[in-house]
């Protein structure tokens, strides 16, 4: 007979599946804007490319984490899949503007999540913790390119954001099942 999971081991588990997917969703992005090689400046297309790479690296190491905690892949991959890659393939028409703004927004998002995640995995999983806070270092290098790079006061950027920004946290949300407002609202609580 199986045991049954503690509440603790199923958001482990959810937290796997969302960061997976959420990679998997960025890769997405990525490459559906570097489709559009060309249409950038030198430095645009160099930095999408070392993004990308990092996607893939964040993706392999959370697949890899998965199986010792027996976490499976996000049921929803399809739609992070498309998903990005509409949303990649809409702001590279945008431009310069449309990438940088759509990588602030999603980085900025994400980034609160993973600050969750830390503080619930570092009572849990130590392990998964390191991971986490490893991945978030060049997350974060993303969001302050992107950042470096948006031009204050553009009339695009701000609804651009807006609205990603959204849509980043609906998809989260539902992927864990509604866990990560629970666990935003459990971590503000104890502050």
């Amino acid at each position: 007979m199986a045991t049954a999971l503690t509440s603790d081991q199923r958001l482990v588990r959810r937290i796997l599946r969302v960061n997976h997917a959420g990679e998997h969703g960025a890769i997405s992005i990525y490459s559906a804007q570097l489709k559009r090689k060309g249409a950038y400046p030198a430095d645009i297309e160099a930095w999408l490319a070392e993004a990308l790479d990092h996607e893939r690296a964040h993706r392999a190491a959370f697949q890899e984490a998965m199986q010792p905690r027996s976490a499976k892949p996000c049921r929803a991959l399809g739609v992070w899949s498309v998903g990005g890659w509409l949303l990649g393939s809409i702001t590279a028409m945008l431009g310069r503007t449309g990438v940088v703004a759509c990588t602030a927004a999603v980085e900025r998002t994400v980034h609160g999540h993973l600050e969750d995640q830390i503080a619930f995995l570092r009572r849990c999983d130590a392990d998964l913790a390191a991971l986490v806070e490893h991945i978030q270092v060049e997350e974060l290098s993303h969001l302050a390119y992107a950042e470096a790079n948006l031009k204050p006061g553009s009339l695009l950027a701000r609804p651009l954001s807006v609205v990603i920004a959204c849509a980043t946290e609906i998809l989260i949300a539902a992927s864990t099942r509604g866990d990560s407002i629970r666990l935003r609202c459990r971590l503000r609580a104890r502050s």
